[in-house]
């Protein structure tokens, strides 16, 4: 969506706030939509088309900061450091909000919600970095830098709390846009997939690093699985607009493409259609596990950023769906473990075992409860207490 740049200006602003994903811009325009329902506020940042549609003025656009993996975050570094000094002159000395909101993107976040809140500012951050899972060491910073923390899962305050920062569970937005009640044939008409048989959704990623190291065995084990069961058929949804789709459509082999569905989009709505989900680590096991689905987690990476981040973890699960339950609730196969046999061994369980299947939905749906919550009105009262003091 085009839109035009706001140049800094000393025009006094209520509320700051900074986001980088489109998730990000979409949490923060529930809290934002909230807030000025009942006053007038003067808001400005770095923002997505969501929160400028709300009359957020863009400093910046999201997209500047929506940089991933360590070479592409290299690559931008001196953008991003110009972009943050800047910022924090003119928030800390030039135009002083009564409130600054970061929204996820902790790297980029955590530094400059440090320096504004050293200067005065007080500080809100969105969705707690998963300290929980790894580094650990964050906290500390956390704990300088934030005002409060509203954080998206339940244990999350407990543990900040420990070190004596301030936070609210909010829940996690999505819960709320996913049904009750789950009508897999409707989800497949919808996507005009053929009704009879098993349906195996497939989700090696959404980006490329994670379709090139985890495609090739995700094929593989289809290709087992077809062995045991020749009706099973497949999908995967891929990212709108991008090279993945036909990125993971060359590791398919020519006579499984008649069986296998490539949609552009729609993940949610794959993953309502099928009788179970092969996926990477991430945030799509939390929403398979909302659409109530049995589930293999893998994950796969190059060897030195394993050997890097394995001494990291500070939990025995990675999966969402396991840490929410602090059970081994679905199997997770990383690294060597996530061969071909292994995976499709998996996810035959998975598609098969009733008992397990009934249990999981009971699970399942006892934590999209948890997670449903008025997340932005939630958000909003905080962001006010904080902004009056």
């Amino acid at each position: 969506m085009a839109y035009t740049r706001t140049p800094y200006s000393t025009q006094p602003v209520d509320l700051a706030i900074a986001v980088g994903e489109a998730s990000g811009d979409w949490i923060g325009a529930l809290a934002i939509e909230h807030l000025i329902q009942t006053q007038t506020l003067a808001m400005e940042g770095i923002a997505g088309p969501k929160l400028r549609d709300l009359g957020v003025k863009p400093l910046h656009g999201s997209e500047e900061l929506s940089v991933r993996g360590y070479v592409e975050v290299l690559r931008h570094l001196p953008r991003l450091l110009k972009m943050r000094k800047n910022l924090i002159q003119h928030w800390s000395i030039n135009n002083r909000p009564k409130v600054f909101v970061g929204v996820d993107a902790p790297d980029f976040n955590l530094n400059l919600e440090l320096a504004l809140r050293e200067s005065g500012v007080p500080t809100v951050h969105v969705v707690c970095p998963s300290i929980w899972a790894w580094r650990m060491e964050r906290i500390h910073k956390i704990k300088a830098a934030c005002s409060h923390v509203l954080c998206i899962f339940p244990f999350e305050p407990e543990i900040l709390a420990k070190e004596g920062i301030s936070a609210t569970y909010i829940g996690h937005p999505m819960a709320a846009l996913v049904p009750e009640t789950i009508n897999p044939m409707a989800y497949r008409a919808a996507l005009g997939l053929q009704s009879e048989g098993q349906l195996l959704a497939v989700l090696p990623g959404s980006r490329g690093a994670e379709v090139k190291h985890i495609g090739p065995a995700f094929v593989q084990a289809c290709v087992e699985l077809l062995k045991q069961k020749p009706e099973l058929r497949f999908v995967t949804p891929m990212p709108p607009a991008s090279k993945l789709l036909d990125m993971f459509r060359t590791m398919i082999p020519a006579q499984l493409l008649d069986r296998w569905a490539l949609i552009e989009g729609k993940s949610h709505e794959c993953m309502a259609s099928a009788d179970a989900v092969m996926l990477a680590s991430g945030t799509a096991t939390l929403e398979a596990m909302m659409y109530r689905k049995p589930m293999v987690i893998a994950y796969k990476m190059p060897w030195l950023s394993y050997q890097m981040m394995k001494g990291k973890g500070y939990q025995p699960y990675v999966g969402l769906p396991n840490i929410l339950l602090n059970e081994f609730a679905v199997p997770e196969l990383l690294q060597d473990d996530a061969t071909p046999a292994a995976l499709a061994q998996k996810a035959l369980f998975q598609l098969d075992n009733d008992a397990n299947r009934d249990r999981l939905q009971t699970l399942f749906a006892e934590q999209h409860q948890r997670l449903l919550k008025p997340s932005g009105e939630i958000a909003s009262r905080v962001i006010q207490q904080v902004m009056n003091g």
